[in-house]
């Protein structure tokens, strides 16, 4: 008998959540006290990695669907990242695949998790995502626009889930689901419940962008952080400051604040010259919270391996750079592309991505760089 996406969930969370005084002590619990915090950060080691998309697949629907789901490929690649070094990939998960067969998804999730130890590497899950497409949708994904970054990533919740209350039941629980099945992996390195999710997407998508968009998010963020810490997750959740000033919870904008007001460890994206980077590590101290930058890396802005790891490395930061392998996403083009496609020349310099779709480094000195600074006690 084939049981519906929506009763798996149910019945994981209940799994998950155990007896129902498990569960209220599940629903008690709250953001990790800075001794927490900092108690689990000295257990760790220095994390440091990528975002991570197989170089066959556009965006992270295709990287999960049952029909694309590639684990000799994902084998291959984070063969490369351990052999560099790395011992941490962020990687997008998206609430379709749940709703369409939550066992399956939760299978194949446990396969990569399995892939990923083989290679001494962790993962840090996102959960939802605010960029790119606001429309995404199951089955076939679309073929990459020539010449384009990241031409087919898509959101999630998309904009028809995000403006429907009816459909927050279903995205608890593919929330409460997804974290209750892994909250004690150690395997799992934590969970960033949402992505840049101030995101309008200007200069792409923002002319599709529901109207609205930032009010909503505001809404439903502090209920994503509450269902995930009601799944039980004894790793750290997160959502990571992008824009505005983080000098102060006074001078941060709504959405920033809950992030910052909400996440176990603090995170943060950053693709900017190492002086700003330091800077902004400085800022971000004053919250006395472990610091995970989860986005840098964009070799024409002056943020490189060899400018911003050992910045990272004397603040004691966790960094996480862009993009792995070349690949479908094209995230190794810049981010003016969508205004000038790169369609008859390729840019002088790659903006992200670590390897070439065989595998060969895209600047060895860099992949040098990476094993010696990671490698030194």
């Amino acid at each position: 008998m084939r049981i519906s996406g929506m009763i798996w969930a149910v019945l994981l969370v209940a799994v998950s959540l155990g007896s129902p005084a498990q569960a209220q002590t599940g629903q008690a619990a709250g953001r990790w006290s800075e001794k927490q915090a900092d108690d689990w950060y000295a257990r760790q080691p220095w994390l440091v990695g990528s975002n991570y998309i197989p170089a066959t697949d556009i965006n992270e629907l295709e990287m999960w669907q049952a029909e694309t789901f590639d684990p000799k490929r994902i084998d291959l690649e984070l063969g490369w990242a351990q052999a560099t070094g790395l011992n941490t990939m962020r990687v997008f998960l998206h609430d379709l695949p749940w709703q369409q067969d939550a066992a399956g998804f939760q299978k194949r999730i446990d396969t990569f998790l399995t892939i990923a130890d083989k290679h001494h590497i962790r993962i840090l899950f996102v959960l939802f995502d605010s960029c790119w497409d606001p429309n995404p949708h199951l089955g076939k994904q679309p073929d990459p626009r020539p010449g384009i970054h990241n031409s087919g990533w898509v959101q999630s919740p998309g904009a028809a889930a995000l403006k429907d209350p009816a459909q927050y039941p279903r995205l608890e629980a593919y929330v409460k689901g997804v974290v209750g099945r892994f909250a004690n992996d150690p395997r799992v390195v934590g969970w960033d419940v949402w992505n840049e999710p101030s995101n309008t997407n200007e200069g792409s998508y923002d002319k599709q962008e529901l109207s609205g968009k930032k009010e909503i998010v505001r809404q439903l963020l502090p209920k994503v952080f509450a269902w995930a810490r009601q799944a039980g997750a004894s790793q750290p959740l997160t959502s990571g400051v992008w824009e505005g000033d983080w000098s102060s919870l006074e001078k941060v904008d709504p959405i920033a604040r809950i992030q910052l007001e909400q996440s176990d460890i603090v995170s943060f994206h950053n693709y900017g010259k190492p002086a700003v980077f330091a800077k902004l590590v400085r800022e971000l101290q004053a919250y006395h919270r472990p610091i995970i930058c989860t986005e840098y890396m964009a070799r024409p802005n002056g943020s490189t391996f060899q400018s911003i790891l050992p910045v990272a490395k004397k603040y004691h930061v966790a960094a996480i750079n862009w993009g792995l392998v070349a690949g479908k996403a094209q995230t190794y083009l810049p981010w003016d592309s969508w205004k000038h496609p790169y369609i008859d020349h390729q840019p002088k310099v790659w903006f992200h991505e670590v390897f070439r779709t065989d595998g060969t480094p895209y600047r060895v000195e860099e992949t040098d760089f990476i094993r010696k600074i990671t490698g030194e006690k």
